[in-house]
């Protein structure tokens, strides 16, 4: 009845449960219900934000508190007080992973603009925050600097000298070797962990932030061989607490790596879309762009000055990869008069391709992810996840892969093998046609 009365708070009237699942809470009397709600809005979905614990406590303060005699309701927190320097996309998808899930005593945010900072305690994403470093930041036993890349160096020095002894410092950048090296050498047993959270979205700042972004999503940890084995246990730790799945990697294979995947595709959707803009047939040119060439030109609608910042931290990796794939690019013009080897290697592309887990950023093997089509009735999303729910079937990812007139297709990623063949016998049993990937 709870996320029915917190809905009508709310001014909705008219608001169907889709699924619920119970999560069990450490140290709780009770537990926690995970609600997935259909709202029917005009709203895009990065206006859109959820609603946690802290702010149901508003209309429920008796859920919220112990009875005498008891226990607290509420887990002990793993962390005291963790400062967020850059209350953005990232820094406040972490702050509201924290918080959401009580992890820290308190979270803090320090931002450049004081509208950005109040945001951000409207949102949930911080307790308090302030637009200038000072001795507030003392208390932190842990900082993520999540401000643009190119920034993080000097932030990370300007702030030092208000920072406790033996203070672990993180950060979010997409480029590890120049950050790591530039704060490899901090002063009094304080020390520096490289991160990066392979998990992003085209839309930018603290109000598209959300606390399960970093769900299931790989999250890069860069040490040195000087890096202290116990810092590093700690943050293994909070990027398994925010639902993350911490790699290890070298900084500089990092960053070689990354430039493939992530640098190059910015590069690609660029030049993809400055070429559309240019042309005098751009209004028919938008009309016959499909999903296709959305897809692939997606993360050209991010944050410019941050994608911008991203590739030139990484410009000599890049420039490498830029070469390779110029030299892919002009084997396949030559191709084109060979129909036979562009097929070998479209063939060969498909099956690289396939072999991509689900949502990319995810770590489930591939051959536990199941394709079911769905008709275009209304109601079908909530009849596929009720029905696994009601088996017990968690599923680790869903992603949308085809959307037509007549219906679409989901691709379910699951934990074991033993659930897939659970999950594809309930579903055919109810209707659906379903197709395993392995």
């Amino acid at each position: 009845t709870f996320p029915a009365q917190a809905a009508r708070e709310m001014g909705l009237t008219q608001v169907p449960l889709m699924c619920a699942t119970e999560i069990p809470v450490p140290g709780a009397l009770v537990r926690c219900v995970r609600v997935l709600l259909h709202v029917n809005t005009s709203k895009a979905q990065h206006e859109l934000r959820h609603v946690y614990l802290r702010g149901a406590e508003q209309l429920r303060p008796d859920l919220a508190q112990a009875a005498p005699g008891q226990a607290s309701v509420r887990p002990p927190p793993r962390y005291g007080t963790v400062a967020i320097v850059g209350v953005g996309l990232i820094g406040g998808s972490i702050g509201l992973g924290l918080r959401s899930k009580y992890l820290a005593r308190e979270v803090v945010g320090l931002d450049v603009q004081q509208e950005i900072i109040d945001l951000a305690v409207r949102l949930g994403a911080i307790d308090r925050g302030y637009i200038a470093p000072g001795d507030w930041l003392g208390e932190a036993e842990l900082v993520v600097l999540a401000t643009p890349v190119g920034l993080i160096p000097e932030v990370g020095r300007r702030i030092l000298p208000n920072l406790a002894p033996r203070a672990l410092l993180t950060d979010v950048g997409s480029t590890k070797a120049p950050v790591v090296q530039a704060l490899s050498d901090l002063p009094q047993g304080r020390e520096f962990i490289g991160g990066h959270p392979m998990a992003g979205s085209e839309f930018a700042g603290v109000q598209a932030a959300r606390a399960s972004l970093l769900e299931n999503a790989v999250y890069v940890l860069t040490p040195t061989p000087h890096t202290d084995p116990q810092a590093l246990a700690k943050l293994r730790g909070f990027v398994t607490d925010l639902g993350a799945k911490p790699l290890e990697l070298d900084p500089q294979q990092h960053d070689l790596l990354v430039a493939s995947v992530s640098h190059l595709p910015y590069l690609i959707s660029l030049g993809l879309m400055n070429l559309l803009g240019d042309s005098p047939d751009l209004e028919l040119l938008q009309l016959l762009a499909a999903g296709g060439f959305r897809d692939i030109t997606r993360i050209a609608s991010g944050n410019p000055v941050m994608s911008r910042d991203m590739v030139v931290s990484n410009r000599a990796a890049l420039k490498d990869a830029l070469a390779a794939f110029k030299t892919r690019l002009a084997g396949l013009e030559e191709l084109l008069d060979d129909g036979g080897e562009l097929l070998t290697l479209g063939e060969r592309a498909k099956q690289v391709r396939d072999s991509i887990p689900v949502v990319q950023r995810s770590l489930l093997a591939t051959r536990y992810q199941l394709i079911v089509a769905v008709p275009d009735r209304p109601g079908q999303l909530a009849r596929i996840t009720g029905t696994l729910g009601d088996a017990g079937i968690n599923i680790k990812e869903i992603e949308i892969v085809a959307i037509r007139e007549l219906g679409g297709a989901l691709r379910l990623g699951f934990e074991s093998d033993e659930d897939l063949a659970r999950a594809r016998t309930l579903l055919e049993q109810a209707g659906y046609e379903c197709r395993s990937t392995r």
